[in-house]
């Protein structure tokens, strides 16, 4: 039986991430732990985050959640959700900048307090459903249409220009890199256990993926 590690650092909707997986997987073990030995011995890892980056990278240091990440990220599947998935980029400008995993080279910026389109002002946070557009072929779009809408919650995001590792994009006043990818790693800013049928879909190809 495959176990599932959900890294609880004190940040994350541990609870509904929880659940989302074994709705798509009853077969599986998911354990919502801060134990590096049960983390380390998981099959899949899942790192959450919601909140300051400031924050969350304070609690991932005190509890070297940043080393177990760089370590179990290297063989195994690995799925960052919102602020996880932020936590795997360089550096975030939020809070006067924090230096965040940087497994992804990409720096996370601030909408803005004036953001607009076409004439009209955007709300920040970003809240709502957004259509995903896939930049890469990826087994954790299989069986989700092109385009198909998640649910976002976020006022900061991963830079979509010039992102070798984009796997999706979203738009919302500015092109947002809404997933990105490298080898076993896969990564969202949108909330998957949130996300209705689309974002189950995702989380069962996360359940069958290898990471290959």
């Amino acid at each position: 039986m495959k176990t599932f590690a959900i890294i609880d650092y004190g940040m994350g909707n541990l609870h509904s991430a929880r659940k989302a997986v074994e709705h798509v997987a009853p077969e599986v073990t998911v354990l919502v732990t801060d134990n590096a030995s049960q983390i380390r011995e998981a099959d899949h890892v899942i790192l959450p985050g919601v909140g300051a980056i400031r924050d969350c990278m304070a609690e991932i240091r005190r509890l070297g959640v940043d080393s177990l990440v760089r370590e179990v990220s290297r063989d195994r599947p690995f799925l960052g959700i919102c602020v996880g998935m932020q936590a795997l980029m360089s550096r975030s400008e939020e809070n006067g900048g924090v230096d965040c995993i940087d497994l992804f080279p990409s720096e996370v910026r601030y909408f803005g307090d004036n953001l607009q389109e076409n004439g009209e002002r955007l709300k920040v946070p970003h809240m709502g459903w957004n259509e995903v557009f896939q930049t890469v072929e990826h087994p954790l779009w299989h069986n989700i249409p092109d385009g198909d809408r998640f649910y976002f919650v976020h006022s900061y995001y991963a830079e979509a220009e010039g992102n070798a590792e984009m796997a999706g994009r979203t738009h919302y006043g500015v092109d947002v890199a809404a997933a990105v990818a490298r080898d076993n790693i896969f990564a969202v800013q949108f909330h998957p256990e949130k996300s209705a049928r689309a974002g189950l879909q995702l989380l069962k190809n996360f359940v069958d993926w290898s990471g290959k």
